[in-house]
């Protein structure tokens, strides 16, 4: 009997630290935690010494105390939890989203609570992805037709108030015919914009280096950088040609640099960096800002979403149309120490 209990604890401890899920123990009152596997370690980013011996609270784990309140909830009623979406911190502060069940068990006459979890930021990454394409690619079919028929009108009327502006008659009303001119004329930009979301829209593929494009457009980066006195680092590695739109990358571009550079305080670095990881080229842009707020990040690339005062809401979401005009996909990650935008390009064959 002593050797079939001895048998079964090796099997359990062997099954607990291969495990290729994040696999821990802790104590049910103080929540500290007993053991850990690796799978657990490296999906949090502590060693051993740092995760051993501390609780969630201790480590900042969760990102929303409410989910760690439904959590705590079932564990105390039923004793246990079972599948709960939960946000968690790294020690980077980068944020993953895991699928966390956890049972309590007895060991050694102490309550214990044995917690698996499993990393699902990928999947919930993709099916944002998916949703975002599929917003897109409705919008897409709406611009090229409201945009004929509203751009129309609106030349007829721009055309009869510069007329009426010139008669003498209305000279002291000019300046409101001005103003009504300039609104038109944004208007319009604004449908330029519309248009660019378009799958249909006519691109220009040649082949062509990335980084040559990143250093042709980088004084111009530069003077957006002095505007809001940052400054930009550049590191671009030895990459190969793509089937690229220069208008369109440099458009890409721009919009996020200029995102990036608006989400920061004054005196700091944002980095561009181009580089090949496996079949994809990389374009990453990376700001030292605040982060971005979990309510916005689902919503980033939705059309005419925008949190600026003065803001259309089409930049990030012209940035998807273009990324998927050039079969590319834009990943995001985020943390209170700042955001990164990464543009994965797949290598031609």
């Amino acid at each position: 009997m002593e050797g079939m209990l001895r048998f079964s604890e090796e099997r359990f401890s062997k099954a607990f630290y291969y495990s290729p899920h994040s696999l821990s123990l802790c104590y049910l009152d103080s929540g500290k935690f007993i053991d850990a596997n690796d799978s657990c370690l490296k999906m949090h980013g502590y060693s051993r010494d740092e995760f051993i011996g501390r609780s969630t609270l201790d480590l900042n784990l969760w990102v929303d105390m409410d989910e760690r309140a439904k959590y705590l909830k079932d564990i105390k009623e039923k004793g246990f939890a079972h599948n709960h979406e939960v946000r968690n911190y790294k020690k980077s502060g980068e944020i993953f989203v895991a699928l966390s069940s956890g049972v309590v068990i007895d060991l050694n006459g102490e309550q214990c609570l044995f917690v698996l979890k499993s990393d699902i930021t990928e999947l919930r990454q993709y099916q944002r992805e998916i949703s975002r394409l599929d917003r897109l690619n409705l919008i897409s079919e709406m611009a090229a037709g409201i945009a004929h028929e509203l751009r129309n009108p609106m030349t007829t009327v721009r055309g009869f108030l510069q007329i009426l502006g010139q008669k003498e008659r209305y000279i002291q009303d000019r300046e409101h015919f001005n103003l009504m001119i300039d609104e038109l004329d944004r208007a319009n930009s604004i449908i330029t914009e519309f248009l660019s979301l378009a799958k249909n829209k006519v691109v220009d593929f040649k082949k062509q280096n990335l980084n040559t494009i990143i250093k042709a457009i980088f004084p111009l980066i530069q003077a957006d950088a002095m505007v809001t006195a940052n400054y930009i680092n550049i590191k671009l590695e030895k990459i190969p040609e793509l089937l690229l739109d220069e208008k369109e990358i440099r458009q890409l571009i721009f919009n996020l640099v200029r995102n990036a550079l608006e989400a920061m305080p004054p005196d700091e670095y944002l980095t561009i960096k181009s580089y090949l990881d496996g079949s994809e080229v990389v374009l990453s842009i990376q700001d030292r800002g605040i982060g971005i707020p979990l309510d916005i990040l689902d919503k980033l690339g939705t059309p005419f979403f925008t949190t600026k005062d003065n803001g259309t809401g089409l930049g990030l979401a012209i940035c998807y149309s273009i990324a998927n005009r050039h079969n590319a996909k834009i990943e995001v990650k985020t943390s209170p120490e700042g955001t990164t935008f990464y543009v994965r390009f797949k290598i031609s064959a």
